[in-house]
């Protein structure tokens, strides 16, 4: 397991961290890789009743690291993302995230596929695909709608601009609302509920409330194609070297 993704056990409650706090938690393929290995390893371990996913330091996760996307693989039915996104869609246990502070991009769309969703009033959300010259991606295209409607998550997606904590209320992406310095212990908290409930009936129940992961994955797969022709393209890396400079240019 990568150091850059930190696993804890305790009380039926595996907890997942990102872990790489000086790139604010900027996913790479390997991270890719130790996530969809944790997960597979939570459905094999019947002590794991309910998993916690967080991020260290100052924000939950910047999205893809932008770098690895550059210089890596296309991609294929074995590419470490679409893995990983599967393993998402076919997630048998539950799942609470706990958000705060930055979270971009794949940050914000595989909290669809989270359970319950705790967020510090300090979280700032963005889905700027569009504005990389990407497309969305892990279902969202499917989900957002299905969450917001078709007007609002084309605000979402096609202008991608930011939106707080009590926004994403509203919008029924997250279920609280709390002060970051008890973020944790409130997530972990509601976390350890779900290991105390019926196994058999929440598992029963989650999956008649998340339908069939096949469709979800039939839209990862699609979103996938479409987002690794992109990657091919002088739309994505003109709009990548802007970005990157106005990072370095803040920095």
């Amino acid at each position: 397991m990568s150091d850059l993704v930190r696993l804890s056990r305790s009380q039926g409650l595996l907890e997942i961290r990102l872990n790489r706090p000086d790139k604010r938690n900027a996913i790479t393929f390997a991270m890719y890789e130790a996530l969809t290995a944790a997960f597979a390893e939570a459905g094999r371990d019947e002590g794991v009743r309910a998993l916690l996913l967080s991020g260290e330091g100052a924000g939950f996760c910047a999205g893809n690291d932008l770098h690895d996307f550059l210089a890596g693989p296309e991609f294929s039915p074995g590419h470490p993302v679409l893995g990983f996104l599967r393993s998402l869609a076919y997630l048998e246990k539950p799942m609470v995230a706990a958000v705060h502070g930055q979270t971009v991009g794949i940050g914000v769309t595989m909290l669809l596929h989270c359970d319950l969703v705790l967020a510090a009033r300090t979280t700032q959300f963005t889905m700027p695909f569009v504005s990389l010259g990407l497309v969305p991606e892990a279902a969202s295209s499917l989900l957002v709608p299905r969450l917001v409607g078709p007007q609002r998550a084309a605000e979402l997606l096609l202008l991608g601009r930011p939106f707080d904590a009590p926004a994403a209320l509203g919008l029924g992406l997250v279920n609280r609302v709390v002060e970051e310095t008890v973020l944790m212990t409130e997530a972990r908290n509601t976390a350890l509920a779900l290991t105390h409930q019926p196994p058999v009936a929440l598992a029963a129940t989650r999956r008649l409330l998340r339908g069939d992961p096949g469709v979800l994955f039939e839209r990862m797969q699609e979103e996938a194609r479409i987002f690794g022709a992109q990657l091919k393209t002088e739309e994505f890396r003109n709009a990548v070297s802007a970005f990157l400079a106005r990072a370095k240019a803040k920095q």
